[in-house]
């Protein structure tokens, strides 16, 4: 599971959307990017419905998945 206090481009607070992670400077919860994705939406579409959000956030939080994942993976 990612650490995703380590991760600048999100935040969390108790009173913002129950404290999910959210992209930092917004209310949209990081998960909303995974599931776009999981449904076949691209980068540039996630970015046009939520404007907020900056392409280098989603650069930055796909990339912060990928290390997480590769550490739970011993190959």
């Amino acid at each position: 599971m990612a650490e995703w206090a380590k991760c600048s481009a999100v935040e969390s607070s108790p009173g913002k959307k129950g404290g999910a992670w959210l992209f930092a400077g917004t209310r949209v919860p990081i998960a909303t990017l995974f599931n776009h994705l999981k449904e076949g939406a691209t980068v540039h579409e996630f970015v046009e419905w939520f404007p907020g959000v900056e392409p280098s956030q989603i650069e930055e939080v796909l990339q912060f998945e990928i290390e997480s994942l590769s550490k739970q993976v011993k190959v």
